[in-house]
């Protein structure tokens, strides 16, 4: 059976196919048209797999572009998504933290990657891969680089979360001749510190799921678990968790047709 899942995000979109327990993916950027992203990532993820659409049995879009893929089976929210890829690929329920291009989100999940409860912030781009890009761009760096620059240095305060203020903030701090990478530990600490404030409610027990393009950013993820006081576990295909669910999904529809 070989199903797909297309998750077109704000900044990147994600497509995997589920070959029977095989998975193959391909990440291109989601630039102006989300529906032209995911099309075309979709058919060009079938070339390098020697796969026609004709083949494949079901197909499921999610993420903010969803609705403008004309092509797939079925539509399914990211939250439930994101919560059943995050559950498959750690293998265990518990509490799922996922930070994306423009949105962020703290999901409940049981062992088969059922959506307990969630909170989401999805109004403010502060904390998320947007945030992080407009730093980096800041800085001078790029957003790949930020997470070994981080690592180890003393996180300077950073008073402010909104995008456009933090922006500023920055650049005085880098006039006053501050160490660039102490400023990304302070701008690591206090994203940690937002999707925390969101997700603590939750108070889990044990370990902590993170995924999205910002789970790749060991930095986070060590301030995350400081923040947090738990264990927090990065898939490696943790980027793909929402596309991963929704080929997931539609494995479970192509086997009820």
């Amino acid at each position: 059976m070989i199903t797909a899942g297309i998750d077109v995000g704000s900044v990147s979109t994600k497509v995997v196919l589920l070959m029977d327990d095989e998975i193959q993916y391909l990440v291109r950027p989601t630039g102006w048209s989300p529906r032209d992203a995911g099309l075309n990532t979709y058919k060009e993820l079938l070339a390098a797999a020697g796969c026609k659409d004709s083949e494949v049995q079901c197909k499921v879009g999610t993420g903010y572009g969803r609705i403008s893929l004309g092509f797939i089976d079925k539509a399914v929210t990211e939250i439930h998504c994101h919560a059943r890829g995050a559950g498959y690929l750690a293998g265990r329920g518990g509490l799922v933290i996922d930070i994306g291009g423009q949105d962020s989100k703290a999901i409940v999940i049981n062992d088969c990657g059922k959506v307990l409860d969630f909170a989401m912030n999805d109004k403010c781009a502060a904390g998320t891969g947007r945030f992080l890009q407009v730093i980096a761009a800041a800085l001078g760096v790029d957003v790949s680089e930020l997470g070994e620059l981080a690592r180890g240095r003393q996180p300077l305060e950073i008073n402010s979360m909104c995008t456009v203020f933090a922006e500023s903030e920055v650049i005085s701090l880098l006039a006053k001749g501050e160490d660039k990478r102490d400023i990304i530990a302070g701008i690591h600490r206090s994203v940690a510190r937002r999707v925390w404030g969101m997700a603590s409610r939750f108070a889990p027990a044990g370990k902590v799921i993170f995924t999205g393009g910002v789970a790749k950013n060991r930095d986070v993820r060590e301030r995350l678990a400081l923040e947090s006081g738990s264990e927090v576990i990065a898939p490696e295909l943790g980027q793909l968790a929402g596309a991963l669910g929704a080929a997931l999904y539609a494995r479970e529809l192509a086997a009820k047709k």
